[in-house]
């Protein structure tokens, strides 16, 4: 095992990355935005916490700093919904820009800043938590414009960024954890967290620089673009 960094680790899928990680021998560094939630409840040596706002890149840096030196596993988890606009009147411009901020942009900035800990002699992987709803081609109802946006640009971020970080030992994979029961995905959704996570772990065990930057779902399916 090696050091895993996770973002928008206080609850939801986050945390459970984090307690997943712990259990397994990993030693994690984990980021929350304003409450440490659940990663409170974690008694565990292994375990370090860090304020982090990844809209702001004084608060990203500032995580970076306080980083382990060599990294093995970024899960860049931080993100928001949009509240499901039913139609084009709805839309909040000023909350769209936010959205797109934090969910294409935060996670750039954390690469960006943790990259020179990321690329030493052995892999590193970097998850993406993106969604299906990313998907132009599965696109069939609409709404959530902004949450759409933002995941389909991080999408792009993510291609884009694995070009370059090949040559580096570094491989991206963009993950759709499911329609997951968390506070986004609501009492209705078929998965469960922790499934979702473990899913999503495994998907992990079949990186490699060959299949970097591939969009993948936690139960090992390709999605389309």
């Amino acid at each position: 095992m090696g050091v895993a960094v996770v973002t928008g680790a206080n609850r939801g899928l986050g945390a459970e990355w984090v307690h997943q990680l712990l259990e397994s021998g990993w030693e994690v560094y984990a980021g929350y935005r304003s409450e440490p939630g659940r990663l409170s409840t974690f008694e565990n040596s292994k375990l370090t916490i860090h304020q982090l706002d990844v809209q702001s890149n004084d608060s990203v840096d500032a995580f970076a700093n306080q980083a382990p030196e060599r990294i093995d596993l970024l899960v860049n988890n931080a993100g928001v919904a949009d509240g499901r606009w039913r139609n084009l009147n709805e839309i909040d411009d000023g909350w769209a820009l936010e959205v797109i901020d934090i969910n294409a942009l935060g996670p750039v900035r954390v690469v960006k800043a943790l990259y020179g800990k990321m690329s030493h002699d052995s892999l590193t992987n970097v998850a993406m938590i993106s969604s299906l709803m990313a998907s132009i081609d599965d696109c069939h109802m609409g709404r959530s414009y902004a949450y759409r946006a933002s995941k389909t640009a991080l999408n792009m971020f993510t291609v884009a960024m694995k070009k370059e970080a090949i040559e580096d030992n570094i491989s991206f994979v963009i993950l759709h954890p499911g329609w997951v029961k968390t506070d986004m995905g609501g009492d209705r959704a078929p998965v469960e967290i922790p499934d979702s996570v473990s899913g999503m772990r495994q998907v992990l065990t079949t990186r490699t620089l060959e299949n970097t930057g591939q969009f993948v779902q936690f139960d090992g399916e390709i999605l389309p673009w």
